[in-house]
């Protein structure tokens, strides 16, 4: 089966635990209809670069999945049809990355960083 990685932002005045919830929930549907959720991981609220109905911030969820195309359309249209939902990005690849995210890492942990230049 083809795999997907998908980046979801709900509203900033949800809960930790109703964020969580949804993940969980799009989990569900993706079992439903022939798919496995490989991978979730909360990234927590965050600062948005612009707004999006009136929202400066947003709960960021990163989900990996394993599913037919079907499979995933119909989350994606549940997605874009639930109001908590603000924004979705799915990507097609060719395989999942081993370990947490970039975003999940240490800012220590990080490859291919170099040392900051003096300004002057």
């Amino acid at each position: 089966m083809p795999l997907y990685e998908h980046v979801m932002i709900a509203r900033q005045d949800l809960s930790n635990t109703q964020a969580e919830g949804l993940i969980e929930h799009f989990g569900g549907v993706l079992s439903d209809n022939g798919g496995t959720l490989v991978e979730n991981e909360y990234w927590g609220v965050k600062t948005m670069a612009y707004k999006i109905n009136k929202n400066r911030k947003g709960h960021y969820a990163f989900l990996r999945t394993d599913a037919p195309a079907a499979a995933v359309q119909e989350m994606e249209r549940l997605m874009r049809l639930h109001d908590d939902v603000m924004r979705v990005l799915t990507i097609k690849v060719d395989e999942h990355a081993t370990g947490p995210s970039v975003q999940m890492q240490k800012r220590d942990e990080r490859e291919g960083r170099g040392e900051r230049r003096e300004r002057r």
